[in-house]
């Protein structure tokens, strides 16, 4: 009963996700789980841009010093909390501040990936766009009505909607293709943060079809042999 629960917790988020942005044209992340280089930009750019109202609260800053490599000491840096190194990793905003400013508390961002899906999240860093109708000035392409300020501001610009459609950035530190890259480090960290074991479960499901197959074959060879002296 566990493990069938397990398969429908990983099969039901992607339901949700294909459901909820069938209508949103929504770019590929390409996400490479293996580039810890990668990964590990994303969890300095989480910690310093998103933690400080989002929390990754169901992972361990320890947990993640060790699967990508970083060393202890670095991590320390990151922790803009009272946190030690072994404890969760909450946001530094209480609950009740965030909903009274924000209009709702900001949700944890553990299982996003997981249950918006990779392309989802990319596309949603990438969706924001000035809005002055909105109560922090921006809104976005993925999430209209979105309750939150474009945090990458300074390193994107201010993407501004022109009449006919298309959009124009400016005031950024980043050129476009330096903001996808950042992107894409956030929205790994989030994907590895969803599922930090999904490398180690791929492989392990390679050796798990390949003894099924040989134990399939096995099993074949013996009805043949055994049915041969009842026909």
């Amino acid at each position: 009963m566990k493990k069938l629960l397990i398969a429908l917790v990983a099969f039901v988020p992607g339901m949700v996700s294909a459901a909820s942005g069938h209508n949103v044209h929504l770019e590929d992340a390409n996400i490479d789980l293996t580039d810890k280089e990668s990964l590990r930009r994303g969890v300095e750019l989480f910690q310093n841009n998103c933690a400080g109202c989002h929390s990754t609260q169901y992972q361990r800053y320890q947990r993640v010093a060790e699967d990508l490599d970083i060393p202890v000491d670095e991590m320390r840096k990151l922790i803009h909390t009272d946190a030690k190194i072994g404890e969760l990793m909450e946001n530094s905003i209480e609950t009740k501040d965030a909903a009274k400013w924000f209009g709702a508390a900001p949700p944890d961002l553990t299982l996003v990936a997981r249950v918006r899906g990779e392309d989802w999240v990319y596309s949603y860093l990438k969706g924001f766009y000035k809005d002055p109708s909105r109560p922090f000035g921006v809104n976005n392409t993925v999430f209209p009505s979105v309750g939150m300020p474009h945090v990458l501001e300074g390193l994107q610009g201010m993407p501004v909607k022109q009449e006919d459609g298309s959009i124009t950035v400016s005031g950024g530190s980043l050129s476009a293709e330096e903001y996808d890259q950042v992107v894409r480090d956030l929205t790994g960290f989030l994907v590895y943060s969803a599922e930090p074991v999904k490398l180690e479960r791929e492989n392990l499901g390679k050796w798990v079809l390949g003894f099924l197959f040989i134990f399939f074959v096995i099993a074949y060879l013996l009805k043949k042999e055994y049915w041969k002296d009842v026909h």
